[in-house]
């Protein structure tokens, strides 16, 4: 009896050791073979009685990305803006005349419009698409938290589709901004906007292409494309990788039927974080420019002139008196690098001329009848396009 009851007492030891390392190392384990009974209503299974299921463990789902949605979120905006219907005879806006027909004029309507932004400054600035904003009367940013506040327009970039807008309120959350240099293609990502109105929502994907351009929907143009869903609403909203970190602002979708189809674009963070200095610091922002005309160098096109090369850019004109102009540049040249940086395209070209100082001096490599040289220019600044 006693030598029974030893080896009984050896074995619960073993089994409670066996639990205790599991416990610690591998909880999950024990999480997926629990039963839990829950509580039904009368009538299922009888009157007081439950029905035996079977409980998954408390915590996230493997493959969650509720953290970074958690993180990434309370930064993201709703903003709505209204804008007057403009009248279009005089005597509408005289007071006397109004004052007389009031009853028997239409009346001052309001026309609005949904868009998302991010808050990037604890000062309350917030990033979002130039036209989002465009020919706003009023602005309200909505916050996750439910606040309301009115804003007012910092600056406005229509080459990038950028504006910075800004809020005044206490305890703003604030994004971190990720990196985009560091981005690959196939990367999970994350859209966060209100699209259609419907409040905030989050969707997922990945990222489909780096460094789109020729798309014909800004002046500069590097987007990054992404299958995540993106619809009407979303415009100025996150684009965050898995840590919840901006890589950019939803800016545009590809779609022939207003909805989302898997291609959308976003603007990299890296141009939104020059854009917003830029117009914190001067208002507007501030671009190099030399005053020429180009056009990519394709192979037919080399192949017609001899050029002996199918990358570059081909000097198709020249701003008479302009920086190029004074420093000997002349059509038909061909721009091959700006400060030694390579340059492969008209892409290439404007990015980089738009990236120098204005009034500092700029070395930039053409080739002419197949001869290279070094042109000395001093960059001007570039003027501001209107949309």
């Amino acid at each position: 009896m006693r030598r029974t009851w030893l080896l009984f007492a050896q074995t619960v030891t073993i089994v409670l050791g066996i639990y205790a390392v599991i416990a610690a190392l591998r909880p999950e384990w024990l999480g997926a073979l629990s039963v839990q009974r829950a509580p039904t209503q009368v009538g299922i299974g009888g009157p007081g009685r439950g029905v035996p299921v079977l409980q998954a463990p408390n915590g996230a789902a493997p493959g969650s990305y509720r953290d970074a949605a958690a993180r990434a979120m309370p930064a993201v905006v709703n903003i709505l803006t209204s804008k007057a219907l403009r009248e279009t005879h005089p005597l509408l806006k005289d007071p006397f005349f109004r004052r007389f027909f009031g009853d028997k004029l239409p009346p001052q309507e309001q026309m609005a419009s949904l868009g998302s932004g991010v808050i990037v400054s604890a000062d309350g600035y917030i990033l979002t698409n130039y036209h989002v904003v465009e020919g706003a009367d009023e602005i309200e940013v909505g916050l996750a938290d439910g606040r309301k506040a009115a804003a007012s327009i910092v600056g406005t970039d229509p080459e990038t589709d950028l504006a910075v807008i800004r809020i005044k309120a206490d305890k703003l959350p604030v994004i971190v901004l990720g990196d985009t240099n560091a981005a690959r293609v196939g990367d999970v990502v994350l859209a966060i906007g209100n699209p259609f109105g419907v409040g905030q929502t989050v969707t997922l994907g990945i990222i489909s292409a780096l460094g789109r351009n020729n798309l014909h929907i800004n002046h500069f143009e590097n987007f990054i494309q992404t299958d995540a869903a993106i619809n009407f609403g979303n415009s100025g909203g996150a684009l965050v990788d898995t840590h919840g970190n901006l890589l950019g602002i939803n800016s545009a979708i590809y779609s022939q039927t207003g909805g989302s189809v898997g291609i959308g674009f976003a603007i990299p963070v890296s141009t939104a974080k020059n854009v917003l200095d830029s117009i914190v610091k001067h208002g507007q922002v501030v671009r190099g420019w030399i005053g020429i005309e180009s056009q990519d160098i394709t192979p037919e096109l080399a192949d017609s002139f001899g050029l002996g090369r199918d990358s570059g850019a081909i000097i198709a004109g020249v701003v008479r008196g302009g920086p190029a102009d004074r420093a000997g540049m002349r059509p038909g040249d061909i721009l091959l690098a700006v400060d030694g940086k390579k340059v492969s395209s008209t892409n290439d070209m404007l990015n980089l001329i738009a990236e120098l100082p204005p009034g500092g001096k700029s070395k930039m490599t053409v080739m002419r009848k197949n001869r290279q040289s070094t042109l000395d220019v001093t960059v001007g600044r570039r003027p501001r396009q209107t949309p």
